[in-house]
């Protein structure tokens, strides 16, 4: 479609503000971002909505305006719910860089203008893709209430009749059509979503298909902010949190018109995922505050102040505040060239749903915030039942890990790793310290094990990581001072940064090839570092005692 199509629909609520001699540009597509650089996630051709959260002052229009004319988009559309008038410096930018500017009136929903550019790119070569497309207007311009995933499918089932099916990565049913029959049992979405990551790794080109008895399967992947497979600069960035459309059906003798339908639908759910990602940012605030309270021993009144603000964000209704668990994982790639902190993030705020919990909400209660290469779920718990033995029960590691097993071990192929550490439920803010050490030392514990996807529970813990963050001060400072300032003392005459690779070792479970990787040092630098360490400490790092006693010490620091 043309970008002169668009100011002829007045239901877009589209003004121009600049650019008309380019108005006789083709659109292929749309994508909604506010982020500073989108870049990765364009394709060219794109009409980009945003509603400017970018902005911080005038100097940021010309940068992300010159991020889109080098990406190659059509035109930029900007909201007016947030800032009002669009600014003048936005304006002057995209003159200045011949880029066409739309202003959104506040009453239009960028889901509508989403809705309204896939239907027009497609060309209604289907009268089925008018149908649907046409009938789900409604759905989108109603908001959550409307129904989400699950009326899109209604439309297939109904109009077309495709049975189909959305899932997650790790093969959770997301939605399902009510024309789809029974729900699909777990194993078939497990097989569906480990085939669907293997075909993603190995880049073969989709829909996928399997086969699963006399069943055949056609299986297109939702990504969110219209991505194309190309925008991502690598896939490991994505394989692990982006959904899938499953379909009954053989799309490999479809015609073209049909499979645009299916790409079509796959943007439209699009949507809903991008709803539910904005929901999830209060979360992952809320959790960020919370795990910088306890890391930096702030007082148990402070952190139990933000866990009251927390808990009716994360269990509405609830009239006092929950348990907690602590949740732990590590995402990591042969190379190290992909940081594993937000797909672990992605990856735990899709697993820790409950998995018989279908939809986008109100399932998704779950704060998860990410430090450098770990992700870190701070996890409510309504109510903790205690079994006969007197053991508390709440999430289970190998429950856990049953779950999601092999699916991801099919995104993960031969160069990912998961590890996933899980603590004791706490009953206050003073137990939030302990319980993070624990899910910590826990995931260590599984990250000695082989397998690509593995997990440890507090169950196998030895008791001294729940008292770490109970050990007097004198007898930290004591026990501190005599492992490691020798080698602080040492760093500030030599710079030798021998603290910083001394955790990294250890962090690496004493792996040299992993730790020189991380460090972007030479295994034989790494050698005369660890050396020195030993011949400063009197200590030996291949035994597990002085492995044990570094480990704490750096912990109690």
């Amino acid at each position: 479609m043309r970008l002169r199509a668009l100011l002829d629909t007045d239901a877009l609520g589209l003004r121009l503000l600049g650019g008309e001699d380019e108005l006789d540009r083709t659109v292929r597509g749309v994508m909604t971002t506010d982020l500073r650089d989108p870049s990765r996630y364009l394709s060219g051709g794109e009409l980009v909505l945003t509603g400017l959260a970018w902005r911080r002052d005038a100097a940021d229009s010309d940068a992300f305006v010159r991020i889109l004319v080098q990406a190659g988009v059509a035109a930029l559309a900007a909201g007016e719910a947030e800032l009002g008038d669009v600014p003048d410096d936005l304006v002057l930018a995209c003159t200045r860089n011949r880029l066409p500017l739309f202003a959104v009136h506040e009453s239009v929903a960028f889901a509508t203008i989403t809705e309204h550019v896939v239907r027009q790119v497609s060309g209604e070569r289907a009268g089925d893709l008018a149908a649907v497309v046409d009938r789900h207007r409604r759905m989108m311009t109603s908001g959550p209430a409307g129904g989400g995933p699950d009326v899109v499918l209604d439309l297939l089932g109904s109009d077309l009749d495709l049975r189909a099916w959305v899932l997650s990565p790790t093969g959770r049913l997301i939605a399902g059509s009510k024309t789809s029959g029974p729900a699909l049992p777990a194993d078939i979405c497990a097989k569906l979503a480990a085939e669907h990551l293997a075909a993603v790794r190995t880049g073969r080109r989709g829909p996928h298909r399997l086969t699963l008895g006399s069943t055949t399967y056609s299986l297109f992947p939702v990504r969110s902010s219209g991505r194309s497979p190309q925008a991502s600069r690598d896939v490991r960035e994505t394989v692990l949190s982006d959904w899938l459309l499953a379909v009954e059906a053989d799309a490999g003798d479809w015609p073209e018109e049909r499979l645009d339908l299916l790409q079509g639908v796959t943007q439209l759910i699009a949507v809903e995922r991008d709803r539910r990602d904005a929901a999830r940012t209060v979360r992952r605030r809320l959790a960020q505050e919370i795990l910088e309270l306890v890391q930096t021993g702030a007082a148990p009144a402070e952190i139990a102040a933000r866990l009251r603000v927390a808990a009716p964000v994360l269990l509405p209704g609830l009239g006092a505040a929950p348990h907690w668990q602590v949740v732990v994982a590590r995402v990591e790639w042969d190379g190290g060239d992909v940081e594993g902190g937000t797909v672990a993030q992605s990856l735990l705020e899709e697993i820790l749903v409950d998995p018989l919990a279908g939809g986008t909400e109100p399932s998704d209660r779950i704060a998860v915030a990410h430090t450098g290469d770990e992700a870190i779920a701070l996890v409510p718990l309504p109510a903790v039942s205690t079994e006969h033995d007197g053991s508390e029960t709440g999430i289970l590691a190998d429950v856990l890990l049953e779950s999601v097993r092999d699916p991801l071990a099919a995104g993960l192929d031969d160069d990912g790793r998961v590890t996933l550490g899980v603590s004791a439920a706490v009953h206050s803010a003073e137990g939030l310290r302990g319980a993070l050490e624990e899910a910590r030392h826990a995931r260590r514990v599984a990250a000695a094990r082989p397998g690509r996807v593995c997990a440890a529970g507090h169950q196998e813990l030895a008791s001294h990581v729940l008292l770490l963050p109970f050990v007097p001060d004198d007898v930290r400072r004591a026990f501190t001072a005599r492992l490691l300032d020798p080698l602080r003392d040492y760093d500030r005459r030599h710079r030798a940064e021998l603290i910083p690779t001394l955790e990294a070792f250890l962090d690496c479970d004493g792996s040299w090839t992993r730790c020189a990787t991380r460090l972007h040092l030479h295994v034989n630098t790494l050698r005369y570092r660890v050396g020195r360490i030993e011949q400063l400490t009197s200590r030996d790092l291949s035994r597990l005692e002085d492995k044990l006693d570094f480990f704490l010490a750096l912990r109690m620091s």
